[in-house]
Formats: C-alpha cells, sequence, structure tokens
C-alpha cells in the first residue's frame, strides 16, 4: 500500500469541537485538506456559520456547522446524531473545544469556585460527553477515531515563577487536572472501544504562537525552556499530528497521548 493513501481521508466525516480558530481551525483544516468532509461546533450560531463557510472555500469539501455546548448531555447526544444523519456516518471526533478558565487569577488560594467548576465541566466532563455519543455511533459502525485534545499541562508540574516574572494570573491547577483526566480518559476509553474497532488518543500540546495576546517577556523565556527554541507555530505544527491520528495511518495506534510540544515537557 503507498504510504500516501494511507493519510487519505476522502469519504470521511470529521466532526471538530471548537473549530473557530487556532489549533481547532488548523486541525479542521487539515483533515478537510486531505479530502475528509468537516463538521465544526461552536456555541455561537454565527461562528459555525462562518467557520464552516471558510473551510468549504478554501479546502472544497462538504461542511456543517453545529451549534453544540458540550457541558449538557442531551445536547452533545442531539449534536453527534445531526452530525452522522448529515451524510449517513460519523468517522472522526476530535474534542478540541475547551478553555473557559474564567475572570478570577490562576493562584490556587485566590481562584473563584465557580470558576474552578466550570474549568472541569468544558474541559472534561464535556469531553466525556462529547466521546460517549460519538464512541456510541461509531461502535455500531465497526470503526471510529476519537482523538482527545489534552495538554502538557496534564503531564508536568509548572514553574509559577516564569507567569509570575511576566505579571500574568498564571495556569490554574484545575485546569492541569481537567488535561490530566483527558488523558486517563483516552487511555482507558481505548481500550473499552478497541472490540468495537475504535481507536481513541490524544494530543497534548504545548505552548502554540498567539501574536499579541501574551507579554514578550514570557514568550522569550518559554522559548528559551523548549528544546526547539521556539513555541509551536500555528498553522503547521499540530496539522501532522491530528491528520496521523485520524487517518488509516493510525490504525494501529490506540489509547496514546503523542506530545506536540517541541520538547518541553522533558527538556530540563
Amino acid at each position: 500500500m503507498n504510504v500516501l493513501s494511507l493519510f487519505d481521508m476522502k469519504h470521511k466525516v470529521s466532526v471538530i469541537t471548537g473549530a473557530h480558530k487556532w489549533l481547532g481551525w488548523d486541525m479542521a483544516v487539515a483533515l478537510a485538506e486531505a479530502g475528509s468532509d468537516i463538521v465544526v461546533t461552536s456555541r455561537d450560531q454565527e461562528r459555525c456559520r462562518e467557520t464552516a463557510a471558510r473551510i468549504s472555500e478554501s479546502c472544497g469539501v462538504r461542511t456543517l456547522g453545529i451549534v453544540l455546548d458540550q457541558r449538557r448531555h442531551a445536547g452533545v447526544a442531539a449534536a453527534m446524531a445531526e452530525a452522522r444523519a448529515w451524510q449517513g456516518r460519523l468517522d472522526v471526533l476530535i474534542n478540541n473545544a475547551g478553555g473557559g478558565s474564567g475572570k478570577s487569577e490562576g493562584q490556587l488560594f485566590r481562584r473563584a469556585p465557580e470558576d474552578e467548576e466550570q474549568m472541569i465541566q468544558t474541559n472534561l466532563t464535556g469531553v466525556l460527553f462529547c466521546c460517549k455519543e460519538a464512541g456510541r455511533i461509531m461502535a455500531e459502525q465497526g470503526y471510529g477515531k476519537i482523538i482527545n485534545v489534552a495538554s502538557i499541562a496534564g503531564l508536568l508540574g509548572r514553574d509559577r515563577k516564569m507567569y509570575e516574572r511576566s505579571g500574568m494570573k498564571g495556569q490554574p491547577v484545575d485546569y492541569a487536572a481537567a488535561k490530566a483526566g483527558v488523558i486517563g480518559l483516552t487511555r482507558d476509553l481505548a481500550a473499552a472501544l478497541s472490540p468495537y474497532g475504535v481507536c481513541v488518543n490524544s494530543i497534548s500540546p504545548g505552548g502554540f504562537e498567539k501574536p499579541g495576546e501574551l507579554p514578550d517577556s514570557f514568550v522569550s523565556e518559554y522559548a528559551h525552556e523548549t528544546m526547539a527554541g521556539r513555541w509551536g507555530r500555528m498553522g503547521v505544527d499540530i496539522k501532522g499530528a491530528a491528520l496521523f491520528l485520524a487517518s488509516g495511518a493510525s490504525d494501529y495506534v490506540t489509547g496514546h497521548n503523542l506530545v506536540v510540544d517541541g520538547g518541553f515537557s522533558v527538556f530540563k
């Protein structure tokens, strides 16, 4: 078999949650460029419409936008059913939607409990709901790929001084808890769904460049602490990882957490 054919996504339907911008957008485009039809979700109807239209115009694939608040199980079940009914199948789910850090500080003793609860609901409970309902459909089909977007925050303890030196709120421990939960969920779900022909893996990104959103001092210090000496590039560095795990190239890979961080998490 020609290796390039393993990455062909034609006749596949892929759902990417939170695909409006940044890494979600990059992963949706990667699969669309390989030929997959794309379903994008957002809590905002206009963002759904805009994102679906942009992908269709740039990649020439069929697209659908679905409004989804993944914290609500009934809404998740309805959204996954709609995605399947659209083309009669659901081959790939990328659980990218997350965030929700709230307005309070990241510092543990000053962080608002409601922000901690929101973080877990959005980044862990919502991912579980999406896995459950997409996994149900994929199990009936006898094939599917689930990719959960975790983070290197779920793998290590962060040096808060790096944030403090740049005057930032810092990364809350509830974010790390949620992302570690996603990694654990991925591994056990892979075991639960493997008898049905469904592969479940996760991607743990490190820092990816978001120009203008972070202090220059923090950007420079983080790059210095990374083996590659730089941040991940939007539009480039996540796309290959997503396509690999979504395509036939990874049919013998399940229960794996693919770290995409330029070596940050193992650089001492």
